[in-house]
């Protein structure tokens, strides 16, 4: 047998070609992986989520108004587009397999976003500006979703983005400087609208074992930030008995990034915004959460629009597809 032969691989997905091949060492298995794109329809991924959360093909039926035996088909072909089951059948009903187990999050988030985007679109086309401040950690992350999905159909409005801490925005919103302000909280019961429990952690280099020194280095805000984190933090240290020297002090997220890619320190930060290369302090490393902060969105009431209302809304989508 010479070069590449194909060999007979029926329960393989379609984009998976299964070859053999030999050399002076013997015969092996290669896999090639034909780029191609899944036509994955929203109307499957419905049907699939009404089955996935009633764990019945009849009550899925009653759900998205077709019969049972269309239910079944629909099934049928996207475990076929997919290649492996999703479903393992019983008598009183079905339950995901782990592969179904894997889809079932991104369809819930692509039939979100559709049914968003075509509430969206029914919506007029506005103009005027909007004005937003946001903490440092969601300017580069959720922030960009936000303002992607709302340019696309409000391509008219003047959108200005202000990044500063919480306290400095909190200003701005009263002052009338901006008119949505995306802010930190403490934990807890709030009367704020909470768009996500973000936990603040220790964070330490994955390259460097700096978390273990003594007097532990750490990387922390100024008081210029409202305090409330850099207390917590040191309050979580001594709780532990985990003796402490500040090593850097930054006003900025970002300078407690580089302070703990370094391995020069580690450093109180929201767990979402933990850099590549870096990891949480959990207990098993002696430290744990600091804090389970808020991540809250507040408006003006007096001070509301069309528009204003429209990028609450786009930031609030863009949060939901975070969590």
């Amino acid at each position: 047998m010479t070069g590449l032969e194909k060999m007979e691989q029926p329960h393989l997905p379609p984009f998976i070609d299964m070859r053999q091949t030999n050399c002076e060492h013997g015969y092996h298995q290669i896999f090639l992986c034909r780029t191609m794109s899944l036509p994955l329809d929203s109307d499957l991924l419905r049907t699939f989520l009404a089955v996935a959360e009633t764990g019945n093909l009849t009550r899925a039926a009653d759900a998205v108004r077709r019969t049972q035996s269309a239910v079944s088909m629909q099934i049928k072909k996207l475990e076929d587009l997919l290649g492996f089951p999703l479903f393992e059948r019983h008598s009183r009903g079905v339950v995901l397999t782990a592969e179904g187990r894997r889809l079932v999050d991104n369809a819930r988030r692509i039939v979100a976003l559709l049914d968003d985007t075509a509430a969206a679109l029914r919506q007029p086309a506005l103009r005027g500006s909007v004005r937003i401040g946001i903490s440092e950690e969601y300017i580069n992350s959720t922030l960009p979703k936000a303002l992607g999905a709302f340019a696309a159909i409000h391509p008219s409005v003047e959108v200005t983005v202000q990044q500063g801490h919480s306290m400095s925005n909190l200003t701005s919103l009263e002052a009338g400087e901006i008119d949505i302000a995306v802010v930190f909280e403490p934990g807890g019961r709030t009367r704020n609208e909470v768009l996500m429990v973000d936990p603040t952690v220790w964070s330490t280099s994955d390259q460097h074992a700096t978390h273990e020194r003594r007097p532990v280095p750490i990387a922390t805000y100024t008081h210029y930030e409202g305090g409330w984190c850099d207390d917590l933090a040191m309050r979580s240290l001594k709780k532990r008995g985990i003796a402490s020297r500040v090593a850097y002090v930054s006003r900025t997220s970002s300078g407690l990034i580089a302070a703990v890619v370094s391995g020069l320190a580690i450093a109180p930060m929201s767990r979402s915004a933990i850099p590549a290369g870096c990891r949480e302090l959990t207990e098993d490393d002696g430290f744990g959460v600091i804090d389970m902060s808020n991540v809250v969105l507040r408006t003006k009431p007096d001070h509301r629009s069309p528009t204003i209302d429209a990028m609450a809304d786009a930031i609030r989508r863009a949060f939901r597809g975070t969590e």
